[in-house]
């Protein structure tokens, strides 16, 4: 089947991880191989087996095989600032071709890879090009995940915009309550549901301790 997943976020911290690692298990559930993928992750830790990425490593918790490491997330920074700036700390250039390289690699071992990306969707990769380059590279459909907070309404407007122009499909967002304290949360959605074309895939609860294999559950099925 091969088939694949993009998934972008309207900002850092909002939960595309989760998202991910949730959508992982749904697919697995459905009787399908999986493999999770976060080509370039900053905020590392090193190891000694090198740098380690905690959301690189649920990817491959919740993947059905256990590929090397550096299949998963080939560009790994230790400091937690944004990609491009940590590349050219390390004397390194992200190449989108290295990426598909080894998300081709990846792919055989599975019906569908989720790819994760990092920060938003315009975020810079290198000097000419962004996370937004990367789904392209890949041909991905993509899943928009949405930081239920203050702002939130403007920035999954904005995020599903740019992924309608950059030609790609958007196969539907997830709302993720990522501030327990925040009023009207649902009017939030509904705001947003109203302006996206794409299918609302799912309202994921806030939760202080996560349990990934819970919010499974709230997904709906996403036909690949």
């Amino acid at each position: 089947m091969n088939k694949g997943i993009f998934i972008t976020g309207t900002d850092t911290d909002i939960g595309k991880t989760v998202v991910s690692c949730a959508l992982l298990i749904k697919l697995k559930q459905s009787g399908l191989k999986v493999q999770g993928m976060k080509p370039v992750a900053s905020g590392c830790t090193l190891t000694e087996n090198g740098l380690r990425n905690e959301d690189a490593e649920l990817l491959i918790k919740y993947s059905s095989e256990v590929p090397e490491y550096g299949q998963v997330n080939p560009y790994a920074f230790e400091p937690a600032i944004a990609p491009h700036v940590a590349a050219a700390q390390a004397n390194e250039e992200i190449n989108l071709d290295i990426i598909l390289q080894k998300y081709n690699e990846l792919k055989t071992h599975a019906d569908c890879t989720i790819v994760e990306g990092v920060g938003g969707w315009q975020v810079p990769l290198n000097a000419s090009q962004t996370v937004a380059d990367l789904a392209l590279i890949l041909k991905l459909p993509v899943l928009l995940v949405v930081g239920i907070r203050l702002g939130a309404i403007n920035h999954a407007l904005l995020t599903y915009e740019a992924i309608q122009q950059s030609g790609l499909d958007c196969l539907g967002w997830v709302a993720n309550i990522i501030d327990d304290e925040m009023v009207n949360s649902d009017k939030t959605i509904d705001a947003i549901q109203q302006r996206i074309a794409a299918p609302l895939l799912g309202v994921l609860p806030y939760q202080q301790a996560l349990q990934v294999e819970q919010l499974a559950s709230y997904l709906k099925f996403i036909n690949i």
